[in-house]
């Protein structure tokens, strides 16, 4: 089966963005278990250390000029999963993805679209159902242009209220 986000991103010619708003995502996930145990990677240790191989496809993507953005609406405080996704950013924004953070208290007055998404190219958006603890149930290609249009609409919205990575700190 083929991965419909590394299909959208080797199609991707200008812009990628990725809209993430649950506070936990596949909660029996190995590294974030490793994570709940202690487990930390180390900016300073050699880059294979944390190094993983969708890095290499943000590489790739972000030399051919394609901006990849991600913004993440959390709860506060945020919960341990967000910690986990706060402390294993770093090596995407390494990899040259552009990330902020925006409390859900300051996306309450925004339109937004009903789950997680990636939008490549402001033309076709490419949404992600999870179950209840965070699995991924399906994914669904809608290129509708009131939907693109709503998408794109929130997303800069939430972008432009949102803190840099580099500046948020988790609460």
């Amino acid at each position: 089966m083929t991965n419909p986000i590394l299909e959208g991103l080797a199609k991707a010619r200008h812009s990628a963005i990725h809209l993430e708003m649950r506070d936990a995502y596949q909660q029996n996930d190995p590294e974030f278990i490793a994570w709940q145990n202690g487990k930390r990677l180390d900016p300073a240790a050699d880059r294979s250390a944390w190094w993983r191989p969708f890095l290499d496809v943000v590489a790739e993507t972000t030399a051919r000029g394609v901006v990849m953005r991600r913004a993440r609406i959390v709860s506060e405080p945020v919960t341990d999963y967000i910690k986990y996704e706060y402390d294993v950013t770093f090596p995407n924004v390494a990899a040259g993805e552009l990330i902020r953070w925006l409390p859900r208290r300051k996306a309450a007055d925004i339109p937004l679209p009903g789950t997680d998404l990636w939008m490549f190219d402001k033309s076709s958006v490419l949404f992600t159902y999870f179950s209840g603890i965070g699995e991924v149930v399906d994914r669904e290609w809608c290129s509708e242009p009131a939907v693109v249009a709503l998408v794109s609409t929130a997303f800069e919205t939430v972008w432009e209220r949102a803190t840099s990575h580099e500046e948020y700190k988790p609460v």
